[in-house]
């Protein structure tokens, strides 16, 4: 039973860090291009959205070019006692830089279905920028975040590729699910990776389930035209 509740115990924290990484920059991200009004939003959009398309072992590849130990950032951070490759923080920058996307698309169709002049009567009443965003933008575009922030938790928690090249395959440290999934196929334990998979797919159909009765509980199924 260890060799199951651990990596899923894994994955779930990994997915979990990754969620709230990807929500914090992408929802911000997306607030500011949705209200920027400015031409190159769209090739903004474009190229944060690049992870979205790009196969997972070329993010990889891109992420030991700047957090390895002889990367741009690598050394900078090993010298001050931060280390992120071959480990579970490595597994959680990785899986939120794929799960991005996911996040900034939903959160941004998000923000341009709210009616701009709530928060411009706001404004004229004397509520600062961060007011507006809090009290009026951040509430009515929440639905479209929401199933925003649980796709990405599903795709962070069947991430492999980028999270295999950054923190590798290490049981109890960085195996996470769908790692386990590969291990077993490759030694060929055919139970243990049925189990797996069977962990997997019905995590990931909770998290879809979830999703569906968000958007039918309002309008936020527009968000998703983007997509």
């Amino acid at each position: 039973m260890s060799s199951i509740w651990v990596p899923l115990l894994l994955s779930l924290k990994v997915a979990g860090w990754a969620t709230v990484l990807a929500s914090v920059a992408g929802v911000a991200l997306a607030y500011g291009l949705s209200r920027s009004g400015s031409r190159w939003g769209d090739v903004a959009d474009s190229l944060l959205t690049l992870p979205m398309v790009l196969p997972p072992t070329v993010i990889g590849y891109y992420l030991l070019v700047l957090f390895g130990r002889r990367g741009w950032l690598g050394g900078w951070l090993q010298a001050h006692g931060v280390e992120l490759v071959f480990t579970w923080q490595g597994a959680a920058v990785a899986a939120s830089v794929v799960a991005f996307p996911m996040v900034l698309k939903a959160s941004r169709a998000s923000f341009l279905e709210v009616d701009h002049r709530l928060e411009q009567a706001a404004a004229v009443l004397g509520a600062g920028r961060l007011s507006v965003f809090l009290l009026i933008s951040l509430p009515l575009a929440a639905r479209g975040i929401m199933a925003g922030v649980l796709l990405a938790f599903a795709r962070a928690l069947g991430e492999f590729g980028a999270t295999l090249m950054v923190a590798g395959s290490i049981p109890g440290r960085t195996e996470t699910l769908s790692i386990a999934i590969f291990e077993a196929v490759q030694s060929g334990d055919d139970a243990m990776a049925n189990v797996l998979v069977g962990v997997t797919s019905a995590v990931c159909v909770a998290v879809l389930c979830l999703v569906a009765w968000l958007l039918r509980r309002g309008q936020s199924h527009r968000v998703f035209r983007s997509f």
